[in-house]
């Protein structure tokens, strides 16, 4: 009789994964918990000869890795899921102190990571043949790049990096998880949780300060590097990689319209729009952040809003009825404080919340916010917040509202909210994102790719189309007769 593996590691202390090894630096640093303000645990602080070090050990773990076959990668990949799986309550603790996320936010993400982590190694990369004769095949397949790495924001610490992660290894790369200065202790768990599952420098993770990503990216032995976050570190990576002709795919910044038209369900899609709007503070890239409301309903609509907002509890990290926990960072909550100060200088008028009083206790707490029809140049409409705060703002016309919802330099996603759906799809297909719903918002599955378009990003992750994203195509040809 077989024994069950023991999956369960001591989350107590954090330590770089190099070549299966955990390893410290002479320099420590520590974050904070958004909820209390007070010091976590100390992590390393990488250095180029970490860097180098890990980028030695994924270059020479890669020959022997991208020859097993898919299936027997994606083998790895599952007893990978299993092992998280069994510590998935600590990750949930742990995602409470270092991101500030109540237990139903933490459980969120989890679900999300475990559907990620089960759905991803079912993909596989296919083989076409685009000419097969009596004279000569010719096949168009899909290689390994080598090693990637993933820069991974703090937002999503896990989903986000397993989204990289998994598929960059089903396809046969190496990886290096670096996760954000705000977020790293998550990440650092996974990859010592992942030397009980993959071979030495398969899987590797390295903490470090601002200095880090910069070593990475120009690092010539990297093959790829997928980023995500914010569109302006997003053009530093684009820029950083040309050098050495690095691959590389950017899934940044989002400011997404919902268009609800005058025949909803106000009860029902209030209800929707409201978590898809706030979940995580609205600290997430799909959260809807814009909301146009058919003017025929839009003061109805605005009441149910605030009505539902209000029934969402703030709290901490430890509340199972939080709905609302802290700002992720203090970098973050003080640039949310400077928007929220617009509300008086622009004379944007809060239907619910409103410019923060005078901190108060420990915890980066930030009211939740609506703005009631703001103009379309006001800062809470053209920019993104990445916070608790939306502009709900009306239309008359369909033209129009699809103009104004494309009006954006970004374009990650977008949804049309209506009970005639033939004229939801209508609308939806006008408008230009990477993702665009009917009926829904931030809807995922990890068989199906997600990105921007415009300076949203480059390239997409998940689904068949995301693992491509981890090979070189090739052509393959084959002449039958000698």
């Amino acid at each position: 009789m077989s024994v069950a593996p023991d999956y369960k590691i001591p989350f107590t202390s954090f330590h770089n994964v190099i070549n299966n090894e955990l390893t410290d630096t002479t320099t420590m640093r520590h974050t904070i918990c958004p909820s209390t303000e007070e010091p976590l645990w100390n992590v390393p602080v990488s250095t180029q000869e970490d860097v180098d070090r890990a980028v030695s050990a994924a270059k020479a773990a890669f020959p022997r890795w991208s020859k097993l076959s898919q299936d027997e990668r994606a083998d790895y990949l599952n007893k990978f899921a299993d092992a998280i799986e069994a510590n998935k309550e600590e990750f949930i603790g742990l995602l409470g102190k270092e991101v500030g996320k109540p237990p139903q936010a933490g459980s969120f993400e989890l679900f999300l990571v475990m559907s990620l982590a089960r759905e991803t190694p079912k993909l596989r990369l296919k083989e076409e043949k685009v000419i097969d004769d009596a004279d000569r095949t010719a096949i168009v397949r899909h290689i390994p790049l080598g090693v990637g790495v993933g820069i991974v924001p703090w937002n999503f610490p896990l989903t986000l990096g397993i989204g990289k992660l998994f598929p960059a290894l089903l396809a046969g790369n190496t990886f290096i998880w670096k996760p954000s200065p705000y977020s790293p202790y998550s990440a650092l768990k996974l990859a010592e949780l992942g030397t009980k599952i993959f071979p030495p420098g398969v899987f590797q993770a390295l903490s470090g300060n601002e200095s880090l990503g910069p070593l990475l990216t120009a690092h010539p032995d990297v093959a790829k590097i997928s980023f995500t976050g914010s569109v302006a570190t997003g053009k530093k990576v684009m820029a950083a990689c040309a050098s050495t002709l690095k691959r590389v795919t950017l899934e940044l910044g989002g400011n997404d319209a919902a268009i609800i038209c005058n025949d909803v369900d106000i009860d029902a899609v209030v209800a929707k729009v409201a978590f898809l709007t706030f979940v995580h503070c609205g600290q997430i890239c799909m959260n809807i952040k814009r909301i146009y409301v058919h003017e025929s309903i839009y003061d109805k609509f605005l009441a149910t809003m605030v009505a539902v907002t209000k029934q969402f509890k703030t709290g901490d990290y430890t509340d199972p009825d939080a709905f609302f926990g802290p700002i992720q960072n203090s970098m973050q909550y003080g640039k949310l404080q400077e928007f929220y100060s617009q509300i008086g200088k622009e004379g944007w008028k809060a239907a619910l919340g409103g410019e923060p009083s005078q901190k108060e206790g420990k915890g980066f707490y930030i009211p939740p916010t609506i703005i009631d029809n703001p103009p379309d140049d006001s800062s809470i409409v053209v920019d993104e917040p990445f916070g608790p705060i939306v502009p709900i703002l009306k239309w008359t016309e369909e033209e129009d509202v699809v103009k104004r919802a494309n009006a954006s330099n970004l374009g990650l996603g977008a949804s049309v909210w209506s009970k005639d759906v033939p004229r939801a799809q209508r609308m939806a297909e006008q408008l230009q994102a990477g993702s665009i719903w009917v009926n829904t918002h931030f809807e995922l599955a990890p068989n199906v790719p997600f990105g921007g378009h415009k300076q949203s990003g480059l390239g997409m992750d998940w689904g068949e189309l995301g693992l491509q994203g981890w090979c070189n195509p090739q052509a393959y040809w084959v002449k039958h007769s000698g």
